[in-house]
């Protein structure tokens, strides 16, 4: 696979009542972690670490500006309800035009914890919101 950047892509977020909403027009940054914890079983017999794997996780941190027919709808409730929201990331890889290339997607369900609004100064109003890893299921990715 070639060098790529992020032009393009796409993030879709589940409302609570279960509605795929494409944000991608609303959103400016994000910041996408998948990780897998570690245990330390180092012996004291050892001159180096050793450590097991254990559970995946992922995080996602999303700022944009603030779409009453798109981000609002998605993240208006996300601290009066508990509900897990899927998460689609997708990299427009396939928009390269070379020969074989597909759009790597992440998928995987997320409890959003917060929804912060801004007004700044000059009268933007943007918003952050971030959700984790919520039902136990591996993020997955797949190719399209």
């Amino acid at each position: 696979m070639a060098k790529q950047t992020g032009i393009g892509s796409q993030i879709k977020i589940k409302t609570s009542g279960g509605a795929s909403t494409d944000i991608s027009n609303d959103i400016t940054t994000f910041t996408l972690t998948t990780s897998k914890g570690v245990q330390d079983v180092t012996g004291i017999d050892k001159s180096a670490m050793e450590r097991l794997g254990l559970l995946q996780d992922a995080k996602i941190e999303i700022s944009g500006l603030v779409n009453t027919a798109g981000s609002y709808l998605v993240f208006k409730d996300v601290t009066s309800s508990s509900v897990a929201r899927e998460v689609i990331v997708n990299y427009p890889l396939a928009l390269t035009g070379a020969p074989g290339a597909t759009a790597p997607t992440l998928t995987f369900t997320a409890l959003f914890t917060d929804f912060a609004l801004s007004r700044n100064q000059n009268g933007e109003l943007t918003f952050k919101s971030s959700g984790e890893l919520s039902v136990g299921t591996a993020p997955v990715w797949t190719t399209q």
